[in-house]
């Protein structure tokens, strides 16, 4: 059920996303999502790929700064409000999200959004009591 994710520490510089991506890519590893986070000095180039054990290790013996973080992945309705109904589930059970992305796939009408919280069973066990579909890791690393 859990997401490996792995997010990769960058100085804040023209240029700097390029590198991991094609050592990434030069690996044979595929990106599934991608979302990036900035602050003056540095980024966080959070990424959800196809085999993220292979992708920490390449990375790493590149020099990148990369830590796992296990995140949830729930289907939702790609429509107005879709969003709007998980979120507000998810305030309902006064659930602190750290952050989230989304994107489309193939099933039509249906988003997946990424999700990190501190209690990130607590999170999966709320969209599960409520009727949204958490997605298995393996569907998206298999996107």
């Amino acid at each position: 059920m859990k997401i490996k994710q792995l997010s990769i520490f960058l100085q804040n510089r023209m240029g700097s996303l390029s590198k991991p991506l094609e050592v990434l890519s030069n690996a044979n590893v595929n990106i599934r999502a991608m979302c990036m986070a900035d602050t003056s000095e540095f980024g966080i180039l959070r990424l959800v790929v196809d085999n993220p054990e292979k992708g920490k290790e390449v990375l790493e013996e590149n020099n990148f700064l990369v830590k796992i973080t296990d995140i949830i992945g729930v289907e939702m309705n790609d429509t107005p409000g879709g969003l709007t109904t998980v979120l507000k589930i998810i305030k309902d059970n006064e659930i602190d999200l750290e952050y989230l992305y989304a994107f489309s796939h193939e099933k039509e009408g249906k988003a997946i959004l990424l999700l990190h919280a501190e209690d990130i069973d607590k999170l999966a066990s709320v969209m599960q009591e409520n009727d949204i579909t958490v997605v298995p890791a393996d569907e998206v690393y298999n996107l």
